[in-house]
């Protein structure tokens, strides 16, 4: 678990680490395997480029060499799409009360017009919603700092979402004026229904996390009462949400394939950060305002106790590039924890075999189905009946809409009931990546490609895309004070802000 803020100190206090104890006041600290630890920096730098995290310089323009279009399973290049709203960076925390103050449905015009949606100018060869993106993916692109806001540098403007521990609110930045989302969890909840080590989880993940298909963290803190997260506002909106806007509530078969590179790339990520998701979903794919995906929702993530080290090299690809096994991160890891969501979860989960990150591409090949279908392949009419047809029954196919052998192969194979043969179960992402499905994907550019689903435009406060809710409790925080760290059962929790390299 992150440590940064939170004073985790050693034994022995031997005088070769006062100075690793001074970086760890600096820099959270995690285990897991690709900690600096067990990594050098260069070798670091290059597992998470050839896997993902894009970090190629020059490779997005559209007067691109034939020589950068050999990129297939290589480095993702820099995209073009809109930039989120991003925060300037403050010196300290605000004084005042530390509260969400709310903007009032009767806010002017000018409130509204006072939000900044776009951090950079667009160019003149880019068309609508489009500005040249400066962010750096790399391992050590990340700069963390003590927590430099607090809630009441920040104006509620409207929830967004909600669950049983906590709710999503749209704000902004008081000093930048820029927009955020704000996921709020209440201590109180937490306690009673046990999902302190959840939210723990989820901070780990998006405290170290640096990839453009994950949604990205820019503060956490905490007051007495509740746990913050200052995350990047995505305009789409939930990629469920979108799906049933669509007409017969699915995508082209195209479609599909593009949104699925980029869970495999996300999902390879996380893998290689020795984490297993577990909760796979529509539900939990947010859609960028440029109509890329972003995982979010964290809490039933699990980080492998053990590192699993270097990830090994399985071979060099046409283009000699390596394929990375990425299930080594993960050490083989197997939990037995019942998690998931009904209609998504594999049948090892259900079995209480115990379940590795196989449950991940379980996960992928429900998702493709339900994206092409609109439905997913094993629902019953009672739980009951969904996970017997998980166990027992093989995937069928509808007649309509028509899909290629490829696509019916790749979504079998994901759904291999047997762990061990199912793909990506040996190697990881490079074995999915491999399918013949995905051969015309260059892996090295998807944040080119054109999204399939481009969100309806929208001023970022209108939050046109999100379900409108109402809050039958309004969050007042006028009493709460915002707490660097904290001795009780929050105390691993870390007050942080992060910079990121690239953004302005």
């Amino acid at each position: 678990m992150t440590g940064g803020g939170g004073g985790g100190g050693s034994g022995a206090g031997a005088s070769g680490q006062q100075q690793q104890q001074q970086q760890q006041q600096q820099t959270p600290q995690r285990s897991g395997p690709l900690s600096p630890k067990s990594v050098g920096a260069s070798a670091s730098r290059f597992i998470r480029r050839v896997a993902s995290a894009p970090n190629a310089k020059g490779t997005g323009t559209s007067t691109m060499s034939p020589s950068r279009t050999t990129t297939r399973n290589g480095l993702l290049a820099p995209s073009d799409m809109m930039v989120p709203p991003l925060p300037t960076e403050t010196n300290s925390i605000e004084n005042g009360t530390d509260s969400l103050e709310t903007i009032s449905s009767g806010s002017s015009g000018k409130d509204k017009d006072r939000v900044t949606v776009n951090s950079t100018a667009t160019s003149p060869g880019d068309g609508p919603g489009k500005v040249a993106f400066r962010r750096t993916y790399s391992s050590n692109s990340i700069k963390v700092r003590q927590v430099e806001v607090g809630p009441s540098s920040f104006l509620k403007v409207k929830m967004l979402g909600k669950g049983d521990v906590g709710k999503v609110y749209l704000v902004r930045e008081k000093k930048s004026g820029k927009l955020f989302a704000m996921k709020v969890l209440s201590k109180k909840e937490m306690i009673q229904r046990k999902k302190i080590k959840r939210a723990l989880t989820e901070q780990d993940i998006l405290a170290t996390a640096n990839h453009p298909f994950i949604v990205t963290l820019y503060h956490s803190f905490q007051s007495d009462g509740y746990l913050y997260f200052c995350m990047e506002y995505c305009m789409g909106g939930e990629f469920f949400r979108a799906l049933q806007t669509r007409p017969g509530k699915c995508l082209s078969e195209d479609g599909a394939r593009f949104y699925a590179a980029e869970v495999v790339a996300a999902l390879e990520y996380l893998h290689l950060m020795g984490f297993i998701y577990r909760d796979l979903k529509p539900e939990n794919i947010l859609l960028h305002q440029s109509g890329h995906i972003m995982l979010s929702d964290f809490d039933l993530a699990k980080q492998s106790s053990e590192p699993g080290g270097v990830p090994a090299t399985v071979r060099l690809d046409q283009n000699g590039v390596p394929l990375i096994d990425t299930m080594s991160c993960t050490a083989n890891f197997r939990t037995n924890s019942f998690v998931g969501t009904e209609e998504y979860i594999a049948p090892e989960v259900i079995k209480a075999q115990g379940h590795t990150a196989a449950v991940d591409w379980w996960t992928l090949g429900i998702l493709i189905y339900e994206m092409i279908y609109a439905t997913t392949p094993f629902k019953g009419q009672e739980r009951k009946d969904t996970f017997a047809n998980i166990q027992m029954l093989q995937v069928r196919f509808k007649d309509t809409p028509k899909v290629s052998s490829a696509c019916k192969d790749c979504i079998t194979r994901l759904l291999d009931k047997q762990e061990k043969t199912r793909l990506g179960s040996r190697s990881g992402a490079s074995e999915v990546k491999q399918h013949k499905w995905f051969a015309k994907t260059n892996w090295g550019l998807l944040r080119n490609g054109k999204p399939p689903i481009i969100p309806s435009s929208s001023n970022g406060v209108d939050a046109v895309n999100f379900r409108h809710m109402t809050e039958s409790h309004s969050l007042h925080l006028e009493e709460e004070e915002e707490i660097g760290e904290s001795s009780d059962l929050f105390g691993a929790f870390s007050s942080v802000t992060l910079h990121h390299d690239g953004e302005t």
